[in-house]
């Protein structure tokens, strides 16, 4: 009776390793944020970077357009999309969130101060445990929303020519 409950024990380990193996090839494991779009973001809360407050859903409903930008003084490419961030501060209808990550206060000032602000709000998520509500898993990345909180496109890795044209027609429609 023991070597038969042991024998059924062992086949249904096995069983249960062999399926959990089995739906882990079935999922991708390719990164996709396609299903952002058409969401709203919820729930935002997020560390001012100059004051001890936090920017919430309100703070952004106030903005016909917003575009979250997600960046680091550390960070390479967020230094070659910087002038087109620049570029992108002076459309209508389009503000620009910072979100410092993974950052020293001191680094990300120099950073700004050295290449220029194109941040209307600036926050920070120190630890990056913010970002990850985002969908975000590398930086620079953006995400363009509407005043309704409602993702229009994510955009992974720095904006590009293209990109920065469908972002400008967006917001100037």
């Amino acid at each position: 009776m023991k070597k038969r409950i042991i024998k059924i024990s062992i086949t249904i380990f096995f069983l249960f390793i062999t399926l959990v193996f089995l739906i882990g090839l079935n999922k991708s494991s390719i990164y996709d944020t396609k299903d952002l779009v058409g969401k709203q973001i919820e729930n935002i809360k997020l560390d001012n970077f100059y004051e001890n407050k936090i920017l919430t859903e309100n703070d952004l409903k106030k903005n016909d357009y917003t575009l979250i930008n997600f960046w680091a003084s550390w960070c390479g490419p967020c230094r070659t999309e910087h002038p087109t961030l620049i570029k992108l501060n002076g459309i209508n209808n389009l503000t620009i969130l910072g979100v410092n990550f993974k950052d020293k206060k001191e680094n990300a000032i120099k950073f700004l101060n050295e290449l220029g602000n194109p941040y209307d709000i600036l926050a920070k998520d120190e630890l990056g445990k913010n970002s990850v509500y985002y969908g975000i898993y590398g930086i620079p990345e953006s995400i363009l929303i509407d005043k309704d909180l409602t993702v229009i496109k994510k955009f992974v890795g720095p904006i590009s020519r293209n990109e920065f044209s469908y972002i400008v027609k967006t917001v100037e429609k």
